[in-house]
């Protein structure tokens, strides 16, 4: 098995694994925010079908309500889904800057400068997955959210209206 050193595409990992990721990171925070403001939009959607009603006497009115914070809820979610991707891209960016710098200091064979600059791509690499994979949950469980939310809103109306 050949050396690191020796071998021409060890640099290309370590610099295109966190680019890839990076732009799985950038793509997801730009759907959330895409979603965020879907939320946003429906929530001012909410309070005008609200304004003037009273939801202890108008069971739609409380039915609007019960959406409204949900959709407070969503979008809690959304904003922390899309905090933990920003902070991924931080991650794999820096990720990807130590891994240069790393590359450029390998030549020296000096472990004193190296290995602190390994460690810090390393921490780097595993903070920018673990943001990645909390965004991920984060969406998993908003997605529910809103499922939930269009459930809550059909069986209302069905009740109301009739099958």
């Amino acid at each position: 098995m050949p050396a690191l050193e020796s071998n021409p595409f060890a640099i290309l990992t370590f610099i295109a694994a966190p680019a890839i990721l990076t732009n799985a990171s950038s793509v997801l925070s730009l759907g959330t925010s895409n979603r965020f403001a879907r939320n946003v939009d429906r929530a001012r959607t909410l309070f005008k079908m609200l304004d003037g009603r009273d939801p202890v006497a108008d069971p739609e009115a409380a039915m609007f309500v019960r959406l409204l914070e949900m959709t407070e809820r969503r979008t809690r979610l959304l904003v922390r889904g899309m905090s933990a991707f920003y902070f991924a891209i931080g991650c794999f960016a820096a990720g990807s800057l130590m891994s240069l710098v790393g590359a450029m200091l390998a030549p020296l064979d000096n472990t004193a400068f190296l290995r602190p600059v390994l460690v810090v791509a390393l921490i780097s690499g595993v903070s920018g997955l673990l943001g990645l994979v909390m965004g991920g949950s984060l969406l998993v469980r908003e997605t529910r959210l809103a499922l939930r939310t269009i459930e809550e809103e059909s069986q209302f109306y069905r009740g109301r209206y009739g099958r």
